[in-house]
């Protein structure tokens, strides 16, 4: 295809530039030269910053390996299906040696394959936390993310008072934000005035929703479970929130916002699906077509140690508070206590040996309604229990 053709297929350009200090370089562009942030990934941590500003568009990228700073490649952003995708050019090479690559302006999400495996990750053993701009600390709850489907962040912010963010949304399949310490303060649009988040409380935040975090407390602590792991960040610079219409019912990609207030439910508890629980839920499956669940749960009446078995794509379970005791594939792990959290794959048989009165969890699963095997009352050599499931859903 001749150059002359591809003007009509062309829609905007980006030069790429590769830089081993990321955070550095951003700053100077953002702090010092006066561009503006529009997208960057992952949200925890970024590693790609596209920014704006005098007419020019930059994609900087983090490249630890590199020690040569240079402009090598632009990036000519073409619209999704266009010719050129269909007929494969994606990359051309300048007579100075300049890169050209040819990219779609609105790739679609990219949801990784699923790769379950048993996580436990203990609060005082397994923490690695890193600490970001203003003091913000960050620890991975799913360090190998199930080969990138999922993350679950457990975010700190020693300081409190206003947060230094801006309007944004997030591409994602699933996002929930849960307030496990102290008070959160946010705004979202089409969803009213600002809204304070308590512990115990927790928001869906459907696909490109956006929103501001205004400020937190002191000390406060929140748990960010999305699906993928790494999805972009839009940031926002036109609108100002709240906005003037309230349109709570609104479809944001099949989903509608979500908040749980915890002092306001009075919802009867349920049974759960393991014997000596019970939970509230949060209605974030209704909201999801029960594309994920969220559920709070705590103890009821005495553990019969059991055999289970379930089969969905993603069960995480957090300790809000008090301690427990979990059993799989018949071997016992140490106790579990507060600010642990595991992810259990399907198809693994596991069971709750013991939990302490106070015991409060946090459920996360996709989907919001899925089987679980329980096994029958029989005796096994290890459990008491025989090894005969019979299937029954979930309670949801």
């Amino acid at each position: 295809m001749e150059s002359i053709t591809m003007k009509k297929y062309i829609q905007s350009a980006q030069i790429l530039l590769s830089c081993s200090q990321f955070d550095e370089t951003l700053a100077f562009f953002t702090d010092r030269l006066g561009f503006r942030i529009d997208i960057f990934f992952p949200a925890d941590d970024p590693e790609v910053a596209i920014i704006s500003g005098y007419g020019l568009n930059i994609r900087l990228e983090r490249k630890t390996s590199e020690s040569k700073q240079s402009v090598d490649t632009i990036r000519l952003l073409v619209p999704n299906g266009s010719k050129l995708c269909e007929e494969g050019i994606t990359e051309l090479i300048a007579p100075n040696g300049t890169k050209i690559q040819f990219v779609e302006a609105n790739p679609k999400l990219e949801i990784p394959p699923i790769n379950q495996s048993f996580v436990v990750n203990r609060l005082n053993v397994d923490a690695q936390w890193v600490t970001g701009r203003s003091g913000v600390k960050t620890r991975d709850l799913i360090p190998g993310r199930q080969g990138g489907r999922f993350i679950a962040s457990h975010i700190q912010i020693p300081n409190g008072g206003p947060v230094k963010d801006r309007v944004h949304s997030h591409e994602v399949r699933f996002q929930v934000i849960y307030v496990y310490k102290g008070w959160l303060r946010l705004v979202f649009e089409n969803q009213g005035e600002p809204l304070v988040l308590y512990a115990g409380d927790c928001v869906l935040q459907p696909p490109l929703i956006r929103h501001r975090v205004l400020e937190g407390s002191a000390g406060l602590e929140v748990l960010a479970i999305a699906c993928p792991a790494v999805h972009n960040t839009y940031v926002d610079h036109d609108i100002e929130l709240p906005t003037a219409n309230k349109l709570p019912d609104r479809d944001y990609g099949g989903q509608r916002f979500v908040k749980y207030i915890a002092a306001e439910d009075q919802t009867k508890w349920q049974p759960w699906r393991l014997s000596g629980f019970e939970f509230r839920d949060t209605g974030i499956s209704a909201a999801t077509k029960d594309l994920a669940g969220v559920r709070i749960i705590r103890g009821n009446g005495n553990v019969k140690p059991q055999l289970y078995q379930h089969l969905a794509e993603f069960v995480f379970i957090f300790v809000i508070s008090g301690k427990l005791s979990l059993s799989v594939d018949g071997k016992v792990t140490e106790k579990l206590t507060e600010g642990d959290a595991f992810v259990i794959p399907e198809k693994r048989t596991y069971s709750v040996i013991e939990r302490s009165k106070d015991i409060q969890l946090l459920e996360v699963s996709l989907p919001g309604s899925f089987k679980t095997k329980g096994a029958t009352v029989g005796q096994n050599q290890r459990y008491g229990i025989s090894a005969f499931y019979i299937v029954t859903p979930v309670s949801s």
